[in-house]
């Protein structure tokens, strides 16, 4: 390593920039890679227009990012699954509040990975199709494995069937494709929502069955289709999500649980310069409006909800069970497809903010990627 570059956001709100950064050393339990791919998540973006309501934690100057793939460059002492050369895919824990540093923020060439977050890539997948996963992945596996979730036992090869369904309602996002796959590997049947020219995808994925979740009568058809199955549960992703996924829980059988993925009003059009307060106060009283009015949805209906942290995985047993004991043999024997797809959107760390606004005019079954 001669020297490290990293895309900086020096303050709250302020323009990212790029400049010299800090060469990392690993700790104990900690690798540092060379990357070679990142990927944008909403959370990465508005972290700059609103990061003192999301993470209001976080120290600055800092370096944000969550999904990277890249080359061992440095181990740090007890490391033994990976050597110097080695290509991985991690989550970069840098925003979490429970890590909080710079060095562990994906958007520069040389970050901080924990041992524990991190992945082998098998031969056949590139680190671009690679880095779609960490983010999405954790967010995934927060709602269906941790104990004050879904509670579902751990994902593994030939998982025993436990004759149980989970509705994923958004099973194109990031997020739901990634819950498609680890629910069915840990036994579960899956039945999830998405436009119709996902369908096969999704079902490739897995899904039993897909409806479209922009028809009329989708709570009507989907509690129909559900009414035979006994639920473990379910994760609402995506605007408008939460209502519907709370009242097909309450009419079916089984587990009443949905694990809450969106919040009920969006930080999209929140601007970090001019008009930033008369644009973010409105959005946090639909949040509280909306989230008091979801409460008493999922009341009427007898189902239990809570908001999914996706970094929450690196402070407890579901981290390691994740990317340690389930996702290497899964990608490298192909019964876990890196997904969704990856769309490439420039090289170098200045590409990142445009990309940031590809990301945020919208995909479908994609995830943006710049290569560094």
């Amino acid at each position: 390593m001669t020297q490290n570059m990293a895309l900086w956001l020096s303050a709250k709100r302020a323009e990212m920039q790029v400049g010299p950064a800090p060469v990392p050393q690993p700790q104990a339990g900690e690798i540092v890679i060379r990357v070679r791919a990142v990927a944008v998540n909403p959370f990465d973006r508005l972290i700059q227009t609103a990061g003192e309501i999301m993470v209001p934690y976080l120290s600055y100057p800092a370096v944000i990012g969550s999904d990277v793939a890249g080359d061992v460059v440095a181990v740090g002492e007890g490391v033994r699954r990976f050597a110097i050369g080695d290509r991985v895919v991690g989550y970069a824990a840098g925003s979490d509040k429970a890590r909080n540093r710079a060095s562990e923020g994906a958007f520069q060439l040389y970050v901080v990975l924990l041992e524990h977050m991190t992945s082998p890539i098998p031969p056949k997948l590139s680190c671009e199709n690679a880095a779609v996963l960490p983010l999405a992945l954790c967010t995934a596996a927060s709602a269906l494995f941790q104990r004050d979730f879904l509670a579902l036992p751990a994902p593994e090869r030939a998982a025993p069937r436990s004759g149980k369904t989970v509705l994923v309602w958004g099973g194109s996002t990031s997020v739901g494709v990634n819950a498609i796959q680890l629910a069915v590997a840990a036994g579960y049947e899956v039945v999830a929502t998405a436009s119709p020219h996902n369908f096969a995808y999704l079902k490739q994925l897995g899904a039993k069955a897909v409806l479209d979740y922009r028809s009329r009568t989708i709570v009507a058809d989907m509690i129909e289709t559900l009414r035979a199955q006994e639920m473990a549960g379910a994760i609402a992703i995506g605007a408008g999500s939460s209502a519907p996924s709370i009242e097909v829980i309450g009419n079916t059988k089984g587990r009443r649980f949905v694990a809450l993925a969106t919040p009920p009003a969006a930080f999209d059009h929140v601007p970090r310069g001019t008009g930033h307060w008369q644009k973010i106060i409105p959005v946090l009283a639909g949040v509280a409006t909306g989230n008091s009015a979801l409460k008493l949805h999922a009341l009427r209906h007898g189902v239990r909800t809570k908001f999914i942290w996706g970094s929450a995985i690196v402070s407890n047993e579901v981290g390691p069970m994740i990317f340690r004991d389930f996702l290497p043999k899964a990608l490298a024997d192909g019964a876990y497809i890196a997904a969704p797809l990856a769309q490439t959107a420039g090289h170098g760390l200045d590409a990142i903010p445009m990309a940031f606004e590809q990301q945020k005019r919208g995909v479908s079954a994609a995830k943006i990627v710049v290569t560094l």
